[in-house]
């Protein structure tokens, strides 16, 4: 395996990902050959790129000098066989695995026997596509993000084939180009697009059931610390390849029910609303989603004791909270440590962090019809307040139904209602990206740290899953993911035998 510094690399597909390798590579002193099938894309895309590098030289982000360089090194080909000399082929084609197939059983003839094979794709197996090469051991993946020259992540992802030796020097290579790789096995989804399934799917499910609007579940996960609500980011997206690649990894793992499309979503590309793109899909474009409308709370009342339950960060936070508004009147709340559950009890009301069950359950159990969840604050301690999911139980009074947002607004929170559905929407996300992770690395598609930096490079995550874990307890996930799965009785919210262990 000979060094790929400098070395001559091969972009096949002009597309948005394909010019944004090519870039990335010139960029770093490679000389690039770029192809695409269709005639005169690969010099129609090299010229978009000069406007791309003359607006970042315009702005002060390169020099001249540095754009003229990259776009001398980028030469358009007509034809395959004018990349023979290539050390690299980065394949960036439509996510067809038959043309991916075809293309680089074509390519082994044009390039030397020394040449790696890459692919970009994003969920196709890295394994199915090397089948029939005649030297598989060369081929391994290669995925970048959109877009590619500011995205840091490459997942660098072998097949059952692939020589080690190759991985290790697609890794050395996307260091020298300034990313950060992570290796992962060929399983369906590979890390980022397969741990990231939960984060569409829990806001589709609850939208489903109509338990909120689109509105206030991105409000809500923005508030724990996403860049982008899943609603928005699926129209971002675009709902026929966010739909397309659930589909893919749902057949992939041969309909295991935690992949399972959703019929929401179906809908809105049957109907062609697809996002932005289209102008519409949950919201309507170029306005985006509407602000949450403000609202207004009646004062909280103290209408007995006010007791703080429970251990831990979070409780710890409430009790400051009620001290600090006076909430409690002159006197400070009582704790209780050692409750099973935590929130406050006012008056015999009951204020509760979501353990996974709903407000209602809570009610039935405890015998106490004033029950109200609410939803887990990830950002503590650094941002106190924050839009946040509540739900009331069916059960509860009118007044507990005014006092439970006002006591939330109070201890600085923006509250939002919800239906009374399991887990809200904060806690039983997270829980399933946790459970989604810890699986990846129980069937050893990555490792814990690989995971993390994964997801907060590929998809702009506040944190890791690992990182969430640790700030929270397994035993606490563990709680929300079998409330859940007691609530819906299906496979989707079993429990990974890695999480199992962790709780034994």
């Amino acid at each position: 395996m000979t060094s790929l510094n400098n070395a001559p690399v091969l972009v096949v597909g002009a597309g948005i990902m394909g010019v944004g390798i090519a870039q990335v590579a010139a960029q770093a002193g490679h000389p690039v050959f770029l192809f695409d099938m269709r005639e005169g894309a690969a010099a129609q895309a090299k010229s978009k790129l000069t406007a791309t590098l003359d607006g970042l030289v315009a702005k002060g982000k390169i020099t001249a000098e540095a754009a003229a360089a990259t776009l001398a090194r980028i030469e358009p080909i007509p034809s395959l066989d004018a990349a023979a000399g290539a050390a690299l082929v980065v394949e960036a084609i439509v996510e067809n695995l038959d043309a991916k197939r075809s293309l680089f059983r074509q390519l082994e003839s044009v390039v030397g026997e020394a040449a790696i094979l890459a692919s970009n794709t994003s969920s196709i197996s890295v394994t199915a596509i090397a089948n029939g090469l005649l030297h598989p051991e060369r081929f391994v993946g290669m995925h970048f993000f959109n877009p590619v020259p500011q995205m840091k992540l490459v997942e660098v992802v072998s097949g059952l084939q692939t020589d080690a030796a190759v991985a290790q020097a697609i890794e050395a290579l996307s260091v020298a180009w300034g990313k950060v790789p992570v290796h992962a096995r060929s399983t369906p989804g590979f890390i980022v697009n397969r741990i990231a399934r939960p984060y569409y799917a829990e806001t589709l499910a609850l939208l489903q059931e109509q338990a909120a609007t689109p509105q206030r579940l991105d409000a809500c996960l923005k508030a724990a610390g996403f860049r982008m609500g899943p609603c928005e980011l699926m129209d971002l997206i675009g709902h026929d390849t966010n739909f397309a690649v659930t589909n893919s990894v749902f057949e992939a793992n041969f309909g295991d029910k935690r992949y399972v499309p959703s019929l929401v979503q179906r809908e809105l590309v049957d109907g062609g609303l697809l996002g932005r793109k289209s102008g519409r899909g949950f919201y309507t474009y170029p306005e985006g989603a509407p602000a949450l409308p403000a609202a207004v709370h009646e004062a909280p009342m103290v209408t007995g004791p006010v007791t703080v339950h429970g251990d831990g960060e979070i409780a710890d936070r409430l009790e400051q909270l009620v001290i600090q508004g006076r909430l409690s009147g002159d006197a400070a709340p009582s704790r209780q440590r050692q409750s099973a559950w935590v929130g406050l009890d006012i008056g015999g009301a009951r204020l509760v962090l979501t353990d996974g069950r709903t407000a209602g359950d809570i009610a039935a159990r405890e015998g106490i019809a004033d029950v109200a969840v609410f939803d887990r604050p990830l950002l503590w301690p650094a941002a106190p307040g924050g839009t946040l999911a509540y739900a009331v139980a069916p059960q509860a009074s009118a007044a507990w139904r005014r006092q439970a947002p006002a006591w939330l607004a109070a201890l600085g929170f923006v509250p939002v209602p919800l239906a009374d559905a399991p887990g809200l929407v904060v806690a039983r996300t997270i829980a399933m990206l946790i459970n989604e992770a810890t699986d990846a690395v129980q069937q050893g598609v990555c490792t814990p740290e690989g995971a993390d930096a994964a997801m907060k490079l590929g998809v702009n995550y506040p944190a890791g899953p690992f990182e969430w874990l640790a700030r929270w307890s397994v035993a606490g996930v563990t709680q929300v993911l079998e409330a859940l799965d007691v609530h819906y009785r299906g496979e989707r919210y079993r429990i990974s035998p890695w999480l199992r262990r962790q709780r034994a």
